[in-house]
């Protein structure tokens, strides 16, 4: 019997990477998802996967965006909270901010006939105990923002590098983008956290950390796709031997290339021609369902929940008997 691996993809869109990046135009929200989303729900269907897409509720407040959006639902996929400003700051929001964030996407997300998520991922991996907190009292049952990886300061250098439009104000407010290295020794595993939450991690690398998701595996790919496919066909038996369930992401910018979207071409792995990203993409998808039963982030906090309570309830052999002397 095959373990368990979720997949999830942040649909985040164009106008929040020019966001990040510092670039001007991002307040006219441009928009790639008409032509991403079809691309992406046509490989999953020929794959027959259903995911998890975490959605921006600033893209779902858009009408220029509800067709794609909806044809997620339509298509059977959950649909998680992955912010409304896709700011990856969260963690500096008040309480009231933070839940406000909440409100607005679940709203924007209602109007369109999307039944309310119950799982988030914050931006940039953005997650402090007041998002956790409004998680709880807002019923949510699992989150899945923690990235643990002993690289998160190059990641951070490597982005800033790539954005020098960017305010020192800006500078400021990511300066915990991806996390510290300190988050390396986090767990892989998911686990509880306050308000009975489920948190499942993004999977990294078993034991030495490294970064597993799609874009940094479309950055290998650059390098060398043979170094690409054979780290990841070794990350995959590295969760195999530990017997780790992983959480695999995605994002619609590994479905597309430079040549679709001028404006990103700064971004990791878009030097790649769309072709040969598709290519690779499936390959990465074939080789994960081989080993793994492929499920919604949902159904595998809904399975995690499921293991735990077994593992907690005695045994028949532990009932109580009368004690001998």
């Amino acid at each position: 019997m095959k373990r368990t691996a979720s997949l999830s993809l942040d649909l985040d869109n164009q106008w929040s990477y020019m966001k990040t990046h510092g670039d001007a135009g991002w307040k006219d929200f441009p928009s790639y998802l008409d032509r991403a989303v079809p691309q992406i729900l046509e490989i999953l269907e020929r794959k027959k996967l259903k995911i998890t897409f975490f959605i921006v509720g600033q893209d779902a407040a858009l009408d220029k965006n509800h067709g794609a959006i909806r044809s997620i639902a339509d298509a059977g996929h959950e649909i998680g909270n992955h912010s409304f400003s896709h700011e990856p700051w969260l963690h500096l929001y008040s309480k009231q901010e933070i839940a406000a964030e909440f409100e607005r996407t679940e709203d924007a997300l209602d109007a369109i006939g999307v039944a309310r998520p119950v799982g988030f991922r914050g931006p940039g991996f953005s997650l402090s105990p007041m998002v956790v907190e409004v998680l709880g009292e807002r019923d949510y049952q699992y989150d899945c923002s923690t990235l643990p990886t002993y690289i998160a300061p190059l990641a951070r250098a490597f982005f800033f590098l790539k954005s020098p439009n960017m305010s020192s104000d800006e500078r400021e407010k990511l300066r915990k983008l991806y996390g510290s290295f300190a988050d390396g020794m986090q767990t892989l595993r998911p686990h509880k956290l306050a308000f009975d939450l489920v948190e499942i991690p993004v999977t990294t690398f078993p034991l030495i950390k490294t970064p597993i998701h799609a874009t940094y595996l479309n950055y290998l790919a650059t390098i060398s796709p043979a170094i690409a496919r054979l780290y990841w066909r070794s990350a995959l038996a590295a969760c195999s031997v530990t017997g780790l369930d992983p959480s695999f992401l995605l994002h619609p910018l590994d479905f597309l290339s430079g040549d679709d979207v001028p404006d990103l071409k700064f971004f990791p792995g878009m030097s790649l021609p769309t072709g040969q990203k598709l290519e690779f993409i499936e390959h990465v998808l074939d080789k994960l369902t081989q080993k793994f039963e492929v499920v919604t982030m949902r159904e595998h906090a809904a399975r995690y929940r499921n293991e735990t309570l077994t593992a907690s309830r005695p045994s028949s052999h532990s009932a109580a008997e009368p004690h001998r002397l």
